[in-house]
């Protein structure tokens, strides 16, 4: 078996290169052919037809074919409508998969920007700009599936009186010796929110990043001009500093609406979306996967990529606004 796997390999490494370089030898063997205007005409299509395969077998077939299964019955033979549609807008436990997300789509997105933005402004004024940034970015870097363990270990709870052996009630006990340790990922009441703030101290990194290279581009002499003109600290930020980066803050609450939409692995690992926990994604890989009810999860999939459709519309439309190319 490794043996098969190897020659795989090996044939994957070199086979598609000769297949690229045969594929552009013949193109460019027949435009030969075609003569001048016939060959002009003809190069676009032709370069184009490779990836455009590949986006037709990888993702347009897929998308319609989970629509259609998504207009099927359980067994993937009968037709039966918008059926499957009805159950998932009706159905009390997927109400409240919808309603998670739905918080997940108000609360996550903001609070990720405004820490990131945040962190990006005061680490601006610090001396020690880079070690900051680097330290705050690196939980960006490591796999949600392992950040979820992180944070499960960092909501540990033990009854009161006990060592805590959870980062959160530890640190909590520790600035408060009156504080009742919680259950952080147990209680309903608190569960969501302790899933979200994770998730805040996992993406904040990124958008640091990007605003902090956006306040880079900003122009001095504006600033100094606001408060040549008695601008406070305030008026500046929000009436020059804030406008100025209004794409970089389209691109990343449209990058953290996605995130919310469409996050999995975080509460697969954390909670399993039990006790009121889960999400779309997470119910539809059970939807699959545990109860084998392929056309509910292709319903769930259609759902969350129209919630999509409509954002990354607005995310072009506000590009091109701009004057930007997506």
């Amino acid at each position: 078996m490794n043996g098969l796997s190897a020659l795989w390999g090996i044939a994957a490494v070199l086979g598609v290169p000769m297949l690229s370089c045969g594929y552009a030898l013949a193109v460019e063997a027949l435009l030969a052919r075609l003569g001048g205007r016939r060959g002009a005409a003809w190069r676009p299509w032709l370069w184009l037809a490779p990836a455009g395969l590949l986006l037709a077998g990888l993702l347009v077939y897929p998308v319609l074919r989970t629509v259609a299964l998504s207009l099927m019955d359980a067994g993937g033979t009968g037709y039966v409508g918008f059926r499957n549609y009805l159950h998932v807008f009706s159905d009390r436990s997927l109400l409240l998969v919808l309603r998670n997300n739905l918080r997940w789509l108000l609360v996550f997105p903001v609070a990720a920007s405004v820490a990131g933005l945040a962190i990006a402004v005061l680490a601006d004024r610090t001396r020690y700009e880079k070690v900051l940034k680097s330290v705050i970015f690196m939980p960006a870097a490591i796999s949600l599936a392992v950040a979820g363990v992180l944070w499960r270990f960092m909501y540990q709870f033990q009854p009161a009186g006990t060592a805590q052996t959870g980062s959160v009630n530890a640190l909590l006990c520790w600035l408060d010796p009156g504080f009742t340790p919680r259950a952080w990922l147990f209680d309903p009441a608190l569960n969501n929110g302790a899933l979200i703030a994770g998730m805040v101290w996992i993406q904040a990194g990124y958008a640091m990043v990007l605003f902090s290279a956006s306040l880079k581009n900003i122009p001095e002499s504006l600033i100094e001009a606001a408060r040549l003109e008695g601008a406070n600290g305030f008026q500046v930020f929000f009436k020059v500093v804030l406008p100025l980066m209004r794409s970089t803050v389209v691109v990343v609450l449209t990058t953290y609406v996605v995130i919310a939409l469409k996050v999995f692995d975080f509460v697969y690992v954390t909670t399993s979306g039990t006790l009121g926990t889960d999400v779309i994604g997470n119910r539809m890989y059970k939807e699959m996967f545990i109860y084998n009810h392929y056309e509910r999860a292709s319903t769930l999939a259609v759902v969350m990529l129209l919630a999509i459709i409509p954002i990354m519309i607005l995310n072009i439309r506000s590009f091109r606004k701009d004057g930007r190319s997506p």
